[in-house]
């Protein structure tokens, strides 16, 4: 394969002879020039030609070519792909990077359709369906270079302590944290397999094998009839745990470094294009985040005069905003730890606090928006056992899980977080369909 120029290198390169690759953005057909805006993954490039119309009886084979590639650029569709060799001009005068490419041959590699299936003010749905016409716009091409980052600069802080990358499967023969919201399917004769929902049980595996420190990013799935912006049938989880803690304390400093370390990346790489494409000023959260009881959470919602509907304790979306937009006015800060969850509203495995009966836990929210959960673990087995009893759950589906107990494991903890969540509020999103690559719900299962 020739090596490419890419159109982000034109504007360091001497003016001459150039061959760009990518896809037709725009055409301006003018009776005596043509402009294409050509785009790659990098950036657009203004192409230009002057056109010929017409031939004269004596007309050269030079003329006539020249004939052909105005044709040819007329009846070029938004979405072609093709290769174009030219002349480079550097000229500041040119809006579009202060370069401009003279067209002398034009290579078409798939022509695309004319009727474009969407367009600029099609909707949500609609987009999604065309997804990979969708992708095409430099504003979408940039979340996945975000998301590319943010994931990079997390990896890096994990190895760069020690931490132990790990990939667990996502088929399994039991339950992670109960018997909702779980895809099963036929596994080979009559057994049973379930689709992941997290890989809480893994990660834990990790800590009885002596690793220390693990982190995995990868898919999990939640069979949850949610039509929110905020869930999704499969998405992307960030997942950590760690040995020999004192309380979730240990995990919350540790993911709050995490998310200082990732959010300096995407500033320092995107910052200015993110503040261009959706006018978001990439703010890295200081050090440390707050922190706030639920219980105390909930009488500050209600003193803002919101009453929570839930009867369960927990915080509502409403409220999850409402104690968000408390600690913006009281802290100017956008992340908070809810902390100190009541065992009801929590997985059987968080341990709980033997002073207050509430588990060692936490949430934390975004911009008005739960992204992780996470906690301490029990790592006691006569504990986490009565707690699963207590659940409802059957120790015999949880075997395979309770063994890793049986045989010595470390205190510990961890969380987990939606990837997508991320995205979605740090550059201002509605929806998490907006930051995802292909969303799955429970009705889009296609492309």
């Amino acid at each position: 394969m020739s090596e490419r120029v890419l159109v982000k290198q034109l504007k360091s390169l001497p003016a001459g002879g150039v061959s760009v690759s990518g896809w037709v953005e725009t055409v301006r057909d003018q009776k005596k020039v043509q402009f294409v805006i050509l785009r790659d993954e990098t950036g657009a490039v203004q192409l230009v030609n002057p056109a010929t119309r017409e031939l004269g009886e004596d007309a050269t084979a030079e003329q006539a070519a020249a004939l052909a590639l105005t044709e040819t650029i007329s009846n070029l569709a938004t979405g072609t792909f093709l290769t174009v060799t030219g002349e480079l001009k550097h000229d500041e005068r040119v809006k579009l990077g202060g370069v401009e490419i003279k067209i002398a041959s034009l290579e078409i590699a798939a022509a695309a359709l004319p009727e474009t299936p969407i367009a600029a003010d099609s909707g949500l749905d609609k987009r999604m369906d065309w997804r990979f016409i969708d992708l095409r716009q430099r504003r979408n091409n940039l979340i996945f270079r975000i998301q590319t980052t943010l994931e990079h600069a997390m990896r890096t802080y994990w190895v760069e302590h020690d931490y132990v990358e790990i990939h667990s499967p996502k088929l399994m023969s039991t339950p992670a944290e109960g018997n909702a919201e779980l895809f099963a399917l036929e596994y080979f004769g009559d057994q049973t397999a379930y689709l992941a929902q997290s890989p809480q049980h893994f990660k834990q595996m990790a800590q009885a094998a002596g690793f220390g420190k693990v982190f995995e990013i990868g898919d999990v799935f939640r069979a949850d009839p949610s039509f929110t912006s905020r869930h999704a049938t499969e998405f992307t989880s960030v997942d950590a745990e760690l040995s020999w803690i004192d309380s979730y304390e240990d995990v919350a400093a540790m993911q709050e470094e995490l998310l200082v370390a990732a959010f300096t990346a995407v500033k320092e790489k995107h910052g200015d294009e993110i503040k261009e494409l959706f006018d978001i000023d990439v703010v890295v959260p200081a050090l440390p985040f707050p922190r706030i009881p639920l219980a105390e959470a909930r009488e500050i919602v209600k003193a803002r005069g919101y009453d929570i509907p839930r009867t369960d304790g927990d915080l509502d979306p409403e409220g999850e905003r409402q104690i968000s937009a408390h600690v913006r006015e009281t802290y100017d800060h956008q992340f908070v730890f809810i902390t100190d969850y009541h065992p009801e509203i929590r997985p059987f495995y968080h341990m709980r606090n033997a002073e207050t009966g509430l588990t060692n836990s936490y949430d934390l929210l975004f911009n008005g928006t739960e992204i992780t959960t996470g906690a301490q673990r029990e790592h006691r087995i006569e504990v986490l056992e009565a707690q699963a009893l207590e659940k409802g759950l059957s120790l015999e589906g949880l075997e395979h899980y309770l063994d890793f107990f049986r045989y010595g494991i470390p205190p510990h903890g961890g969380f987990g977080m939606g990837l997508a969540r991320v995205l979605m509020l740090m550059l201002g999103q509605d929806s998490i369909r907006e930051v995802t690559f292909l969303f799955r719900g429970p009705t889009r299962l296609a492309p």
